[in-house]
């Protein structure tokens, strides 16, 4: 066996020959180590282990039908499962294929974020590539499937070479699951994007879903493993869906373009990763959520210091809870008055922005069915933006600009140019875009000129918001999108995609029927946010904005508004209330002026999916720690070891948790506020009420 193979750990297996693992990834060189060897084969299947050498996945066919398997410990976790690409002319990529040639690769280095969860990240994976070419007496046809294993999971993508202009219509990947498995899912191709409360179903009781798509195993008794399927890189492409065919069977679904087809290519071509993450535990998902990231490609926009991460006040709340409007009149929330009151408000407290919602031409009527009004660079009479802009900067602050396209492409397109002039020009680093229409009715041009409809998720609106962020590097901003497509690790490779929404917010408990169930923050750790920040907007202070006995409320207690800051990560965090609702609560206010956006590590500690988590995180910019943990409607006491401090060092630990008689329903804003010392090998104990929780901030001696 040659030295290159053994660095590979793999298995391959050609013909009934089996060639033995090697020694392993841990003599490969600390920064970066790559062993390559590619030969001939004819063979049944091509095997690769990840690192740690619990997770294999083998490419292989079965009667001419590409096909693969996932297993753990030697346990199967992805039963046989289809591969293969359909057109809507030419040949197939699905049927009568062998595999004829393969390669392998070890891969290990460490890279950094410009801002992020984390500083460091590193990328330690083993790879295998099959080509598969036909069998039959026609023109040969070939595609290549990449494979690549981490001690977090799998992940492979299809590498199609130049066949010309041709149209997708279906992608059959499957993912075989156990089928009595728990998971926790949103349903998938319906009105309202990605903005819906999360279901917890066994597998074989779902329809169609969105990716991040969570799931418990229930192993010969042991509690898991857990898998989450969902993509990374999607670039060119058709978001993808899960569709349950036959119990436990899920086929990747593609969401349509314009013309029902699902993605339009020219030439060759790479499709998005497909990625099932595996852990052992709940928390170990969230640890292992860097496997998004480490499968994109590297930054490729260069300096991007213009966006610093930071906490940010707007006027947004007061719209939702109709104290404003969006529309111009007696009550417009984007008044020079009520903006200059913002700024002050920020500059008195620390925040570094201010976003203001409204201030443009096209709010009034019905803008929900009539984007195309909207003009993004003028502003109402009543909002003097240059005037504004001074203000801000005088003070310290930058106002973050704000674009509701009401998912009208061809107008936004139309106006990029100079609506990012106007807020360079105005010293904006921050662009909030909306794309709010249902999910079937983005409005785009075809090639004549033509008014057509498409899916948030299509490839139409992909190739779009990749424009934007192109055009919004060009211009020194940055994009926290809302509606979005779902965030598959991109931000990697364009670091000014700084936030996004995709998933229920904060919003919905002020008009949503029903609000934000108590353990839907219980729930987004282990599921959306597995893909990247949230733009969730916490920090509500008046849990009751309509009324006490009005449903929509927020259901939680004030000290989990707290924990969220934690819990859910954004670049961009906002303190969503109305200023003079933290004015009136100074003491637990401190904390959210005292919490960072941008972090150097980040350790999910504790949880379990939708019940309860305990998030860690330090600092980027000093030696403090802060812990976030938080419950749904059942009340309980976690313990928070403090082994990641540093060992030797005392802390201050000011903690921020429900009152003894707390309860989300009947004394939400019981909070008590305690500091004590404390050193590594302590344990909180941190009691959580109905819908509560805890918000530690562990200040390092100095």
């Amino acid at each position: 066996m040659t030295q290159a193979k053994a660095l590979k750990a793999l298995t391959l297996v050609f013909a009934g020959f089996s060639g033995l693992g090697g020694i392993g990834p841990a003599t490969l060189s600390p920064s970066v180590a790559v062993a390559q060897e590619s030969m001939p084969a004819s063979s049944a299947s091509v095997d690769a282990t990840s690192p740690d050498g619990r997770t294999e996945i083998s490419l292989a066919t079965a009667n001419g039908q590409p096909v693969y398997t996932v297993t753990r410990d030697g346990k199967p976790l992805i039963a046989q499962s289809k591969l293969g690409l359909r057109f809507a002319s030419g040949a197939n990529l699905d049927r009568g294929f062998e595999i004829t040639e393969t390669a392998a690769d070890s891969h290990d280095e460490t890279w950094q974020q410009p801002w992020g969860e984390k500083r460091t990240v590193r990328d330690l994976h083993n790879e295998i590539t099959a080509r598969f070419t036909s069998t039959d007496d026609g023109p040969e046809r070939s595609f290549t499937v990449r494979a690549r294993v981490f001690d977090a999971g799998v992940a492979f993508r299809y590498e199609v070479p130049d066949t010309g202009e041709r149209a997708l219509v279906d992608e059959i990947t499957e993912f075989a699951v156990e089928p009595n498995a728990t998971s926790w899912w949103t349903p998938a191709g319906e009105y309202n994007r990605y903005e819906y409360i999360y279901k917890t179903t066994p597998v074989r009781d779902i329809y169609r879903v969105h990716t991040p798509y969570t799931l418990k195993y229930d192993v010969e008794g042991a509690d898991g493993p857990y898998l989450a399927i969902h993509e990374a890189a999607l670039v060119d492409y058709a978001g993808m869906w899960l569709d349950q065919r036959r119990a436990g069977v899920l086929e990747a679904e593609l969401a349509p373009r314009h013309d029902g087809t699902k993605v339009k290519i020219d030439g060759a071509f790479k499709t998005p990763w497909r990625v099932i993450q595996i852990a052992d535990t709940a928390a170990g998902l969230v640890n292992g959520a860097d496997i998004y990231l480490n499968l994109n490609a590297p930054n490729q926009l260069g300096d991007v210091s213009y966006f610093e991460p930071g906490k940010y006040v707007g006027i947004w709340w007061g719209m939702h809870i109709n104290k404003y409007t969006w529309g111009s009149g007696p009550d417009h929330g984007a008044t020079t008055g009520n903006t200059k009151r913002y700024i002050d408000f920020a500059a008195e407290n620390g925040f570094s922005g201010v976003l203001v919602e409204g201030w443009n031409i096209g709010w009034d009527g019905d803008w929900f069915n009539n984007g195309d009004k909207f003009r993004f660079a003028e502003p109402y009479p009543d909002f003097d933006i240059e005037a504004l802009s001074d203000y801000a900067a005088n003070k310290g602050v930058k106002l973050i600009g704000h674009h509701e396209t009401a998912a009208n492409l061809p107008n936004y397109e139309s106006q990029l140019d100079a609506a990012f002039q106007l807020y360079r020009d105005n010293g904006y680093s921050t662009v909030k875009t909306g794309y709010v229409a249902d999910a079937s009715d983005l409005v785009l041009e075809d090639e004549e000129g033509f008014r057509r409809y498409g899916w948030h998720a299509g490839q139409e609106r992909v190739v779009h918001d990749l424009n934007v962020l192109k055009k919004a590097h060009e211009y020194g901003l940055a994009i926290n999108a809302h509606e979005p497509v779902k965030d598959t690790g991109l931000r990697r490779t364009y670091p000014n995609a700084v936030s996004r929404e995709g998933a229920r917010g904060m919003e919905f408990n002020a008009w949503g029927s029903p609000p934000n169930p108590p353990e839907h923050t219980a729930i987004l750790p282990y599921t959306r946010l597995l893909a990247g920040p949230m733009d969730f907007t916490p920090g509500i202070f008046d849990l009751m904005p309509n009324g006490e006995d009005n449903e929509n409320r927020i259901q939680t207690t004030l000290a989990k508004q707290l924990a969220l800051y934690v819990v859910i990560y954004s670049p961009v965090q906002m303190a969503a209330d109305l200023p003079e609702n933290y004015e009136a609560n100074p003491e637990p206010f401190q904390f959210i002026k005292d919490v960072p956006a941008d972090w150097e590590t980040s350790i999910a500690l504790d949880g379990e999916v939708g019940d309860f988590i305990v998030q860690a995180r330090k600092d980027r910019k000093s030696d403090d720690w802060y812990v976030g943990a938080l419950t749904d409607e059942t009340a309980r006491t976690v313990s928070v070891p403090l082994d990641f401090l540093d060992d030797g060092r005392s802390y201050t630990a000011e903690i921020y948790r429900d009152g003894e008689d707390a309860d989300w329903q009947t004394n939400p804003y019981a909070i008590t506020i305690e500091s004590r010392t404390v050193t590594a090998p302590d344990t909180l104990e941190l009691p959580l009420a109905s819908s509560g929780g805890a918000a530690v901030r562990l200040v390092a001696g100095r």
